[in-house]
This record gives structure tokens, sequence and C-alpha cells, in this order.
């Protein structure tokens, strides 16, 4: 078994990215995806902010993984919007990871709305092709995070759109949580379907679906401890992030993190 290690989306413990920071060291975290900060969503935020975010790390010898600016996360419908994500909101995250030191940048795969007819499928193709040869010539990684509701929902439709764009610079960023309530059972189907194209793992757990509530990991229907176990055997991403999203966020996510460990002790 390889050891995983545990990182954190920031905003999950707060959007001051400094305490955070401070939070996580003492849970023996140093790995941040970054989606919120105290003066909004990246890559959007006001540029002292970052300045204060790379002194934290260079202080603290922490690492940024990933950033989250939310692109893609609506409807196929709204070609404005997409046009303006691939066309400025992605060069500037893209420019903003290289600054941060990250290579990777969380994406979603479209909002499917009531009806839509199958053939909407190839534009969302389309789309990340665009997104995706943009990522490639600056030698960045998107990761799709499966989203209930949209075309990419389940490990198998998440990893049929990877395959169908073709991109070297395309994987996915798999979140089993977010996959309960489709077609497939989130581990171990909808990993099985998936395992050979992740590129980042989200960690959250729920009992009546990601978009209704969350819970602490091992309080919800999720099977974390096999879906650790597999991604320890299968050694395909080092590390994987903690995305609370219950409250209270500080002592939720420091259960988490106790859970966790406990599950790669278990499994080792």
């Amino acid at each position: 078994m390889k050891p995983l290690e545990l990182g954190i989306v920031s905003d999950e413990i707060t959007p001051d990215f400094r305490e955070a920071v401070r939070h996580a060291l003492g849970w023996g975290i140093r790995k941040f995806e970054i989606r919120v900060l105290k003066s909004g969503r990246v890559p959007a935020v006001d540029p002292a902010e970052i300045d204060d975010v790379i002194a934290t790390m260079k202080t603290h010898h922490v690492q940024v993984t990933a950033l989250s600016p939310g692109i893609f996360k609506h409807s196929l419908a709204r070609t404005a919007a997409l046009e303006e994500e691939v066309l400025n909101t992605l060069p500037v995250t893209i420019a903003l990871a290289r600054r941060l030191g990250a290579s990777m940048i969380i994406v979603f795969g479209f909002q499917r709305e009531a009806g839509e007819p199958a053939s909407r499928y190839q534009d969302a193709v389309a789309w990340m092709k665009r997104a995706a040869a943009l990522a490639h010539r600056e030698g960045m990684t998107l990761a799709i995070e499966n989203e209930p509701g949209f075309w990419a929902d389940t490990g198998a439709n998440t990893h049929r759109l990877i395959k169908d764009v073709g991109s070297p610079a395309l994987g996915a960023n798999w979140d089993p949580c977010n996959a309960f309530g489709t077609t497939e059972r989130p581990y171990p189907e909808g990993y099985e379907a998936i395992k050979d194209v992740i590129a980042n793992v989200h960690i959250k757990d729920t009992t009546k679906g990601s978009l209704i509530q969350c819970v602490p990991v091992g309080d919800g229907v999720i099977d974390w401890k096999g879906q650790v176990r597999a991604l320890m055997h299968d050694a395909i991403v080092s590390h994987a992030t903690i995305e609370t999203h219950c409250l209270p966020l500080v002592e939720n996510s420091r259960k988490n993190v106790e859970v966790l460990r406990r599950y790669m002790e278990e499994s080792a």
C-alpha cells in the first residue's frame, strides 16, 4: 500500500488563507486547494490577498495544489458565459496558478438542463476541447469534477467526456460524494469506471446527496473506507483533498482528518 497524503480546500476551514493554514498545520496538512478567499472566488480576488497567500506559503512551506474557479458550472445554453470563461477566466486562472506554483485547475462538466437532447453532448466535448487545448499549451492540467445533474455526473459519464476530448491535459477530479444518487454506486462502480483518468480526488460525505446536505466523513453513505483503501492500493494520486461542506467547518474538517487517517492506518 502506498501512503496517501491529505490536503484540504482552504475555505473549507476559512476564507482567510493565513488562518486556514494555521489550523491545517496543526492537523499535519501542508497541501491546499484554493477556491474562495476573503475577497472572492479565484481568480477574481484582491491582488493584495494573493500577495499574502504567497507570503504565507513561503513562511510555512506549504503548497497550493490546485485552483477552483468554477469554470463550466452552468448549462451549455449560456454560450456567452462559456466564451468568457475560455477566453478570459481560464487564461487568468492559469496565470494565477503558475504564480502560486499550482499545476491543476478544477473545472466542471456543464449543467444538464431538463429535456436537453443527447446531441448536445457534442457541444460539451467541443467546449472542453478548447479549454484543454489552452491548458495543454500552458503546461497545465484541467480536472473535471463530477457533479449531480451535469453531463459529467457519474464516473462513467465523466470518463466518457474525458476520453472523447482526448487531451493529455484533461483528467478527472473524482468526487464520490457528488456521484451519490446517480445511476451508479460511487464506490466501487463509479471509481472503477473512472480510475484510469483520475488526476485529483475530493473527499466529503452525505446521507441525502451532496447538493442537499453533507456530513462528516464516516457519518454518511459513501464507502470511504473502501475508497481510501483502493486509492492507496492503486497509487493513482499521491494526495486527496478534503472538501468538508458541513458546519462548523473547523470542527468538522478536523474530524474528517482524524477519521481519514484512521482509515489509512487500517488499510496500510
